[in-house]
């Protein structure tokens, strides 16, 4: 990747036909970029199926996920033994509750984080009764892991939640969380998997699965459900070949920023009947 001294934008992009085939053979001239609606000029672009990725594995251990971390847990570490290369990637692992946790900072050891995954468990009765009741800091797990580890570091970054998507107790929002994956320049990949039981017969409702795909479409990455057609471990499998099968494309704004603000990205396949997933907007500082 660039870096931000010389105020090169980057973008990450993945790109689908209409059959929802990956294209991974594009160039530069395949594209057309532009900013805040004014087109901009493509300098760098590569296709980066071996740049170091750095992951965030990010697990809701809230109550109504307990029937469900078992299949987490071992779909997690069939997916980071196939995709850690140990000599160039690195992953942190983050569990979320009523309380946010790094159970594993960043490590390129798949040994280390199938120890961690271990520890990655639902609250007690007795934390629920020193908090008076579960909760689920799902978008401040989201903002913290984004201030906390991404956005010092450089690289393609991505995060993975494993969440029914409900948020309960968060004292930011849901596009607090949005704003500091961007700033970061992360993507999001939310992985939807609820336990209809956890909640009665009309299951978690809807708004768990609109925040997931307004935080994966925003940022540039991708939502899936678990089902019985979709499998988490076939899920996994998907994001595996996206990380492998990504565009980087870096461009040097033609308005040099005078105070910091959020500017519109638009990257699009000049070829008719592609899809390109990127990122909405990026963080422009003077």
């Amino acid at each position: 990747m660039f870096t931000t001294d010389v105020k090169v934008v980057n973008v990450l992009a993945t790109v689908r036909n209409k059959t929802g085939e990956l294209i991974g053979k594009l160039n530069k001239e395949d594209f057309a970029l532009a900013e805040d609606g004014r087109p901009q000029d493509i300098r760098y672009f590569a296709r980066e199926t071996d740049l170091p990725l750095i992951l965030g594995l990010m697990v809701d251990t809230s109550g109504s996920q307990i029937r469900v971390l078992d299949q987490e847990r071992g779909a997690s570490l069939r997916f980071l033994d196939q995709v850690v290369r140990e000599t160039k990637d690195r992953v942190f692992l983050m569990q979320f509750d009523s309380a946010v946790q790094i159970r594993q900072p960043l490590t390129s050891s798949v040994g280390a984080l199938q120890v961690a995954l271990g520890y990655v468990d639902t609250e007690t009765e007795r934390q629920l009764e020193i908090q008076h009741g579960g909760g689920t800091l799902l978008y401040d797990a989201v903002s913290r892991a984004s201030k906390e580890v991404m956005q010092k570091l450089s690289g393609r970054k991505a995060l993975i939640l494993l969440t029914d998507g409900v948020d309960n107790g968060s004292y930011g929002r849901l596009q607090d969380a949005i704003d500091d994956a961007q700033r970061a320049d992360t993507l999001i990949y939310s992985i939807l998997y609820a336990d209809p039981d956890a909640y009665g017969f009309f299951g978690p409702g809807g708004d768990g699965r609109r925040a997931l795909e307004r935080m994966s479409d925003q940022t540039g990455g991708g939502f899936f459900e678990v089902s019985k057609k979709q499998p988490i471990d076939r899920i996994y499998q998907i994001i595996e070949e996206e990380l492998r099968n990504q565009y980087s494309l870096g461009y040097v704004s033609d308005k040099p920023a005078v105070v910091s603000e959020f500017r519109a990205i638009q990257l699009t396949a000049e070829q008719k009947g592609l899809t390109v997933r990127a990122r909405r907007q990026y963080w422009a500082r003077p």
